[in-house]
């Protein structure tokens, strides 16, 4: 799930054309955390996602997991 959320998060910062570095003029979190939660060396605390999404004009949302029919 976090791979998941990592990926939406580059595809979301690549189509609106932001660098690392732009991102990390807008929202006050340095590029080398950026780096490290697109690659997946690091856990972002949840506070640090939601700031990255907002700023990118995107949240996160709970819904149910679709489990498989055995």
């Amino acid at each position: 799930m976090r791979v998941a959320i990592m990926s939406e998060l580059i595809e979301a910062r690549n189509e609106k054309g932001i660098s690392q570095k732009k991102l990390e003029e807008m929202i006050g979190v340095g590029q080398p955390v950026i780096a490290r939660m697109e690659t997946g060396k690091t856990s972002p605390q949840l506070d640090t996602v939601l700031k990255v999404l907002a700023s990118l004009g995107k949240t996160l949302a709970v819904v149910p997991l679709e489990h498989e029919q055995v």
